[in-house]
């Protein structure tokens, strides 16, 4: 045998072994099998654990009293194993992010002692408040709301907060944002937009008076908030006390109530919130009858173009072209 490939699926070598060899040997019998280890301290018991395994694993099928092992299709069994090791990962994933009693229990040991947090912390330096930011979105579990007044974000925003909001959303931490109308006029930060909506984040856009200030809730449970919203660098407060906490999320339900959704606040606005080559598509599904000629008019393959239009349909909710192209129309992207 070379490397153990599947190991990466969680099958040790062994159980990888047996399960090329009755690939190999389709419907033969798993009796002698453990002849197959030819090492006297790999005998009978390691054979057989190794069976079990792969008939729980799914990869060796129900077989009859003969004793005779079918093994499952190697598409199959990989896509299986996939979705096993997937789910422990997540699984994992889930027990570090609510590792946070760890670090209380670590400072103890140094004499710190330190409780939870029960009232207003002042946070002070641009960096400390950055700091606790990715901390907060590391930890969270289930929810991060956010009122953002911003009217552009710099290439280093977008840089510093793309991994943070990202692997938020790849654990399952709901995301829900809401931004200034005058966001969507600078093209980077209404690209980023796009990008965390792709990945699954709510976002809304209110008008410049109702999303004036900046404020963060985590987990419903932590709220962070400037000390002046004119400079957020000055300093933020933490507050953690329940009422306040309540308080704050009432306010921003109130303000996502009255926010339009962010494709179609663009569309409303006369803004497409499409990249260049969406835009490039979707004037070619409006003007060019065949998928042929409007890839050769875009330069890309009749498969990449039609990719495009799948997912522009997607995006506008449309269930045929001349639906989108009515939709994109009215929204005044063409």
């Amino acid at each position: 045998m070379g490397d153990n490939e599947m190991a990466v699926f969680g099958l040790s070598a062994t159980e990888e072994e047996l399960y090329r060899h009755f690939l190999r040997n389709p419907g033969t019998s798993a009796d002698d099998v453990h002849l197959l280890l030819r090492t006297a301290d790999r005998a009978d018991k390691d054979a057989a654990r190794a069976l079990d395994r792969l008939r729980e694993l799914g990869l060796l099928l129900p077989t009859g009293p003969d004793g005779r092992v079918v093994p499952a299709d190697p598409e199959q069994a990989v896509s299986r194993l996939t979705d096993r090791r997937l789910h422990e990962l997540h699984q994992d994933l889930r027990r570090v992010t609510r590792s946070r009693h760890v670090v209380d229990g670590l400072r103890a040991e140094q004499g710190a002692r330190t409780a939870t947090p029960q009232g207003i912390e002042q946070i002070e330096g641009l960096a400390a408040i950055r700091g606790r930011i990715e901390d907060l979105a590391f930890f969270a579990r289930e929810e991060i709301l956010s009122v953002e007044p911003y009217t552009r974000l710099s290439p280093e925003n977008i840089a510093r907060s793309r991994p943070l909001d990202l692997r938020c959303l790849a654990r399952g931490v709901s995301i829900r944002n809401v931004v200034r109308h005058s966001a969507l006029a600078d093209p980077p930060t209404a690209a980023y937009l796009r990008e965390l909506a792709t990945a699954g984040a709510h976002i809304r856009v209110a008008d410049e008076g109702e999303a004036g200030e900046r404020l963060l809730v985590y987990d419903r449970r932590t709220v962070l908030v400037p000390l002046d919203p004119r400079d957020t660098a000055r300093g933020a407060l933490l507050a953690h006390k329940s009422g306040l906490v309540a308080n704050i999320i009432a306010l921003f339900e109130k303000i996502w109530a009255q926010a339009a959704p962010l494709d179609e606040a663009a569309g409303q606005h006369g803004e497409s919130p499409l990249s260049e080559m969406e835009r490039r598509v979707l004037l070619a599904m409006c003007t060019v009858g065949k998928d042929e000629a409007g890839a050769r008019e875009l330069g890309v393959s009749v498969r990449t173009y039609r990719r495009h239009v799948a997912d522009l349909m997607q995006l506008l909710g449309a269930a045929s072209r001349a639906q989108a192209a009515l939709l994109a129309r009215e929204r005044g992207w063409v």
